[in-house]
């Protein structure tokens, strides 16, 4: 009973010197970390002590291989990092070795390395050295678990990493690019979790999709986002980033409208939605412009769109159309949906065949030109993704609607890892540096105009003329309109 009081109590004791540890480090690194990752990172390290006998030194060990993590520019003396090389290389029997090569003793093994963690007063008092020295074997032999197990470090080698936490989802497919770059792929290992995505049209992901398979669901609409958690009984989400909705057009077919009176060169260049809709409910072609000698085609003058029925970026176009068609007012009631509906749905079914995500449309502006796609609907984040790695032709041009909307991309979790997958994405400062690297608008929009200021991609950072987007029920019966249209 005494043998099980005392270890109740080292281990009470333990787990407040940690909880000071993770208390201080939040302190000292409170502007470069949010107190999550600090927190992570102890966790982290202290799992490497688990099993070990010696668990007097643990906080302390804990804190400055956590410090070191948490800054990696402190130098070693600075950091006071534990290095068994201090004291000559220890050898794999857990006994430290000399310059020479041979067995040091206790003693020059208690002054080299244990000396650093041991008080001096212990190593003062000589009839508890014998004592002290057997503890010191104990913490060199840590030393070398400690230095095996660091080798995701830079200068570090040894074994292989823990093992990672499989987390699998179901994204929009505009966020592919962002799950399958290494540096995201990086950066969730440091969090131990490995993301496993597949992508799918995001009213797909709220429809049809079986859900039952996944961590997440990310969803690039808070619409989308509601329809799943009614239909799982979720309550939590994460908004990590947004993005608004844009037109990928051509500098001729811009021309082309500037015209025409429907859009407006500047700074950035922006589209009329109600005066294009007042020309599209015409039948307008192309041809039929003033002065058109560049692209003299008999297509209707349309904006290329995903299939509304499947993919959430339809559905913001329709929720920006029916807005204008119902006088610039948010659709309420039966009677303003039908009479919406009514404006708005030959701008889908006059297009012909639309692809059920995202990315189908926008891989065809960018592989084909004007020929196929003058103006497609996209995610503003597409573009500047695409601006930002010169995948885009000469003559592209961006133009904001207006007016436009905000697409919320929304994590959804089904489980507890998506639970962790999502607050991460929201929180990790470097995951929402990479999030603006790849286009999107993260919750510090500076990270998003950095981006684009370093690569000279002209963007509306403001976006002052944006449609609040109509409640989750009038977006439903919209959509239905429209789907009954096509037949």
């Amino acid at each position: 009973m005494a043998v099980s009081a005392a270890r109740e109590e080292k281990a009470a004791r333990e787990e407040k010197a940690l909880r000071e540890v993770t208390n201080r480090l939040v302190d000292d690194y409170g502007e470069a970390h949010p107190a999550e990752r600090v927190e992570a990172v102890v966790g982290a390290v202290r799992k490497r002590f688990e099993g070990h006998s010696v668990r007097d030194f643990v906080p302390i060990l804990v804190e400055r291989i956590a410090r070191r993590e948490l800054d990696p520019k402190r130098s070693k003396n600075g950091a006071a990092q534990l290095d068994p090389a201090k004291s000559g290389p220890v050898a794999e029997s857990g006994t430290s070795n000399s310059p020479d090569g041979h067995p040091a003793d206790t003693s020059s093994v208690f002054a080299a390395v244990a000396g650093r963690f041991v008080p001096a007063r212990l190593v003062e008092h000589k009839r508890v050295l014998g004592v002290a020295a057997a503890g010191v074997v104990a913490v060199t032999a840590l030393a070398v678990v400690m230095a095996a197990q660091q080798s995701d470090s830079p200068s570090g080698g040894g074994t292989a990493a823990p093992a990672l936490t499989t987390v699998h989802g179901v994204v929009g497919s505009e966020k592919s690019a962002f799950f399958d770059d290494p540096k995201v792929a990086d950066a969730l290992r440091k969090h131990g979790l490995q993301v496993e995505v597949e992508p799918a049209g995001s009213r797909q992901i709220a429809t049809s999709v079986d859900l039952g398979k996944y961590d997440f669901a990310f969803p690039s609409s808070a619409a989308a986002a509601e329809r799943i958690q009614r239909q799982r009984g979720v309550s939590g989400k994460y908004v990590p980033f947004s993005s608004p909705m844009a037109i990928a057009t051509f500098k001729p077919i811009a021309d082309l409208l500037t015209q025409a009176g429907i859009v407006q060169p500047g700074a950035t260049t922006t589209f009329d939605v109600e005066k294009y809709l007042a020309l599209a409910e015409k039948g307008v072609q192309w041809n039929q412009l003033d002065g058109n000698s560049t692209y003299a085609v008999p297509k209707n003058v349309l904006v290329s769109t995903t299939d509304p029925r499947t993919s959430n970026s339809a559905a913001m176009y329709l929720a920006v159309t029916a807005y204008v068609a119902n006088d610039n007012t948010i659709v309420r009631g039966a009677k303003a949906e039908d009479y919406a509906v009514s404006r708005v749905s030959r701008l889908f079914t006059r297009q012909g065949f639309t692809e059920s995500s995202s990315d189908g449309p926008f891989k065809d502006y960018l592989a084909n030109g004007m020929g196929t796609v003058p103006m497609a609907w996209i995610y503003e984040a597409q573009y500047v993704d695409a601006a930002a790695h010169n995948q885009l032709k000469p003559d592209t041009v961006l133009m904001y609607p207006k007016p436009t909307i905000m697409s919320q991309h929304t994590v959804v979790p089904l489980t507890d890892k998506g639970d962790r997958l999502g607050k991460l994405l929201t929180t990790d400062p470097d995951l929402q540096r990479l999030a603006a690297d790849h286009g999107f608008r993260p919750s510090d929009v500076t990270l998003f105009t950095n981006n684009t200021t370093a690569h000279q991609i002209p963007v509306d950072a403001n976006l002052v003329n944006q449609v609040t987007p109509p409640d989750y029920d009038t977006l439903e019966h919209l959509l239905d309109g429209v789907a009954k249209s096509y037949n």
